[in-house]
């Protein structure tokens, strides 16, 4: 009985252990089966895109050909060749085909469709060429040619031509934007530059007085008697400050070692211009000899500061327009002020019998560069009296400083002399009553 029971037993373990395998085989097979399924799906969709991606990129290529194919039923058209493209004649305007949406219920029949061929084969050519904006033709079809001539840029110099005459002039034009507050300046070009200046760079510096205190400065393209700039500049300023505004243009010439000239300046009131936005303006440029004199008479100072030194020189060099009042002569008194506080006063020796005095007199201050935005030269034309316990009789004042004491032309002689040291600056300036 143990014999029989043993071996009953032994039987039942050895067919649960090869049930358990046999389970772990089809398990193993269906998984392998899984993963082979994925992969084939996974293969068949990349094919699937990729054919899609193929198909619109062949479209695409197909829609942008390198020589379109013509009807035989249209008109000619001028085929230009990519060699030859430097200026054509005709450039030849063709429609695209149309490519329709992939809907069966929006596609035509191919019946529809060939009687549609007929009827384009049977319109005469004059119906065509007359209904050319209005065809919806599923290939390429030209419509016309577009005449190159009529869109080429035509030169400068003959669009803005010069006024007659051999002054110097500026050409630009001014616009005022209200609804951004934008002062729109476009430097386009200067007519009859002295022959002297025709191999020098030209610089023009633009300010918007009285309130501008740094220049935009904008290079001439090219050198010769007529320079271009085609240049923008954008001023932000107020629609209640443009009427009493002064677009101040001053020309500059550059020598090869750095040397400047000044050819000349365009003074430009704001006020009553604006009324025909964009339009071109030729300006003469005034020199040293066209400026007017002022009431009180004009006084020619030259400026030059040394970082190194700290060293401020002051040249007074003429004057013109006096109004004197004796014969005793003309003297210049020039006071260094930082704040309210003289610094130092010095002054020139007495010229005499002169309504244009000739001074020439050097005069140098002692000024740190970190108190340069806060000093300023106070220029006083005195004429003595003849009894020496009596004050002299003052002609006139000129004061020469930053943003803090001047405006207009006196604070950008003063900002020339900063922004290029060690370089005499040379300009005339009218004389002011003394307040």
């Amino acid at each position: 009985m143990d014999g029989s029971r043993t071996v009953k037993d032994f039987t039942q373990v050895n067919y649960s252990h090869n049930n358990s395998q046999h389970q772990v085989l089809l398990l193993a097979v269906g998984l392998s089966v899984g993963l082979l399924l994925l992969l084939l799906l996974g293969l068949m969709a990349y094919y699937l895109w990729w054919r899609k991606t193929k198909k619109g990129r062949s479209q695409y290529e197909e829609l942008l050909p390198t020589v379109p194919s013509v009807p035989a039923c249209s008109a000619p058209a001028i085929l230009v060749s990519q060699g030859s493209w430097a200026m054509p004649g005709e450039i030849p305007f063709i429609l695209p085909p149309r490519f329709m949406a992939q809907n069966h219920g929006d596609l035509k029949s191919e019946e529809e469709k060939e009687e549609e061929e007929i009827k384009m084969e049977a319109w005469p050519q004059r119906d065509i060429l007359a209904h050319r904006g209005s065809l919806s033709v599923s290939r390429w079809y030209p419509v016309g040619t577009v005449l190159a001539g009529l869109y080429s840029i035509p030169p400068l110099n003959e669009v803005v031509a010069p006024p007659p005459g051999m002054a110097t002039r500026l050409c630009f034009s001014v616009e005022y934007r209200h609804s951004s507050e934008q002062l729109v300046v476009s430097l386009l070009r200067l007519g009859n530059l002295p022959p002297r200046f025709h191999g020098n760079v030209t610089l023009v510096e633009l300010r918007l007085l009285p309130d501008d205190r740094r220049p935009r400065q904008a290079k001439a393209r090219g050198t010769g008697p007529d320079p271009e700039f085609n240049d923008c500049f954008i001023f932000q300023v107020s629609g209640v400050c443009v009427p009493q505004s002064t677009l101040s243009v001053c020309v500059l010439s550059v020598e090869t070692d750095g040397k400047r000239h000044a050819v000349g300046r365009v003074l430009f009131p704001l006020e009553g211009e604006l009324g025909q936005a964009g339009r071109v303006l030729w300006r003469d440029l005034e020199t040293e000899d066209d400026t007017q004199c002022s009431e009180l008479g004009d006084v020619q100072v030259s400026l030059c500061y040394s970082p190194t030194l700290q060293r401020l020189s002051v040249v007074v060099l003429r004057a013109r327009g006096l109004q004197l009042l004796t014969d005793a002569g003309v003297c210049v008194q020039v006071s260094l002020q930082i704040h309210t506080q003289v610094v130092k006063m010095k002054r020139s020796c007495v010229v005499k019998g002169e309504n244009n005095p000739y001074f020439s007199h050097r005069m140098t201050f002692k000024l740190r560069s970190q108190h340069l935005d806060e000093a300023c030269l106070r220029f006083e034309l005195q004429q003595p009296n003849d009894v020496r316990s009596e004050p002299p009789t003052l002609l006139g004042v000129l004061v020469l400083g930053p943003f803090m004491y001047a405006r207009g032309q006196q604070l950008q002689h003063w900002m020339d002399m900063v922004n290029t040291p060690q370089e005499p600056v040379t300009l005339w300036h009218g004389l002011c009553r003394a307040t």
